[in-house]
């Protein structure tokens, strides 16, 4: 039995005025998700807990099968083992942002999507000029950076995610709680180290938002999470841009494929995607297909960016995939996304997510296209979103 699961992160939304009142999943033109869900089964999920704030590192340890009550202790440290960062008992992981401070206001989460190369090298400054015995670091993909800190004062403090806040007052939003002003003064130090660096001179010049702040939050210490082999009895893999899924695939014993081109944004090779996920079911039982562009594009506020990005993935990842796995006796392919990033809204939210499930054993359909509004008409929930895993690999969701 061969699976694949696809994940168009952040794809769910909600209904736009400028779309006629359809959402982007609507207006997409996504014949092979359909065909999925019209052959299939297709429901609503719960991956985001209650008590938690609708992230990806939530949502996507439920898809994967893992309750986050059970195991989450932060972003941070899921993704500071991608970097090849060992955490010891101690420490703390917490992810570093970089952003565009402007007037006092966010004006972008992302600093304009900052190169690797620039990310790097504003990471060597802090190192250089901000750390200490207990401070250190760490450069990532983009604007997705590490900080570990080893210090005894502990922090405990509450953190908003930047992409939460966007055009509102950094002043407003500074963590708050035990520990933060340590956590307040970095992010203070930052911009007065970065304002006027030659690096944002550069970008300025050519019209690209500075890289002038850090952001601190999502912090945690190492999780403990049980091999999903051990609890699924099946090998996997994972395809992705983006540290956090690289770190879970780690500490749940996947292997991380890795595909040149797979940028974590708008401009990622979709085509490449495919076809390493094709090669990798050839050698693995299940296979993870993650894809970031329309969660960049939700928040951004882009309409046109987020059907592109949606159309991309149906016609060049799940079109290519579903031919592939056809060929196998046995097969299941899931789709879902791992949480709604409304374009109104620029950030996540908590709402149930429609998925898709289609097999070569697939029995019951619900003859109807992929869609939040139609996801909720079929009557199938799962209320706990780290059990979709389970049912999907033993086939029992109807």
């Amino acid at each position: 039995m061969k699976f694949c699961v696809i994940i168009p992160d952040g794809m769910a939304d909600y209904k736009l005025d400028k779309l006629s009142g359809r959402t982007p999943m609507d207006a997409a033109r996504t014949p092979n998700m359909d065909n999925i869900s019209s052959n299939g089964v297709m429901g609503l999920v719960n991956t985001i807990p209650k008590k938690f704030s609708p992230g990806s590192d939530v949502a996507c340890l439920s898809v994967l099968g893992y309750n986050p009550e059970d195991c989450y202790t932060g972003r941070a440290p899921l993704e500071s083992v991608s970097l090849g960062i060992e955490l010891g008992e101690n420490d703390l992981a917490v992810r570093c942002n970089l952003i565009t401070a402007t007037d006092g206001i966010l004006t972008d989460f992302s600093a304009g999507h900052v190169s690797d190369k620039e990310a790097t090298l504003i990471m060597s400054i802090l190192n250089e000029k901000l750390a200490g015995r207990d401070v250190k670091f760490y450069a990532g993909t983009s604007y997705r950076n590490i900080m570990i800190y080893s210090g005894s004062d502990a922090i405990e403090a509450k953190c908003i995610p930047p992409h939460d806040i966007i055009g509102k007052s950094i002043t407003k939003n500074l963590p708050k709680g035990k520990g933060s002003e340590i956590l307040f003064e970095l992010m203070r130090d930052s911009f007065h180290l970065l304002e006027n660096h030659e690096v944002n001179k550069v970008r300025l010049d050519l019209g690209e938002n500075p890289a002038n702040m850090i952001w601190l939050w999502g912090q945690g210490k190492r999780p403990s999470l049980t091999p999903f082999k051990e609890l699924y009895g099946i090998s996997g893999a994972v395809i992705t841009g983006v540290d956090l899924l690289r770190g879970l695939a780690t500490y749940i014993g996947w292997n991380i494929i890795e595909v040149p081109g797979a940028t974590a944004y708008l401009d990622t090779d979709y085509d490449a995607k495919a076809q390493y996920a094709i090669e990798a079911l050839e050698t693995h039982d299940l296979v993870l297909v993650h894809i970031e562009a329309p969660d960049e594009a939700g928040h951004e506020g882009n309409t046109h960016e987020k059907i592109r990005a949606i159309e991309n993935i149906d016609k060049k990842i799940v079109g290519p995939v579903l031919d592939a796995l056809n060929k196998y006796d046995d097969f299941r392919i899931l789709v879902l996304p791992d949480h709604y990033t409304p374009i109104s809204k620029r950030t996540h939210t908590s709402d149930p997510v429609p998925f898709a499930i289609y097999g070569s054993n697939s029995e019951n359909k619900s003859n109807l296209a992929f869609s939040e509004l139609n996801a909720g008409q079929t009557g199938v929930k799962v209320k706990k979103g780290h059990e979709l895993m389970g049912q999907f690999i033993e086939g029992k969701i109807s």
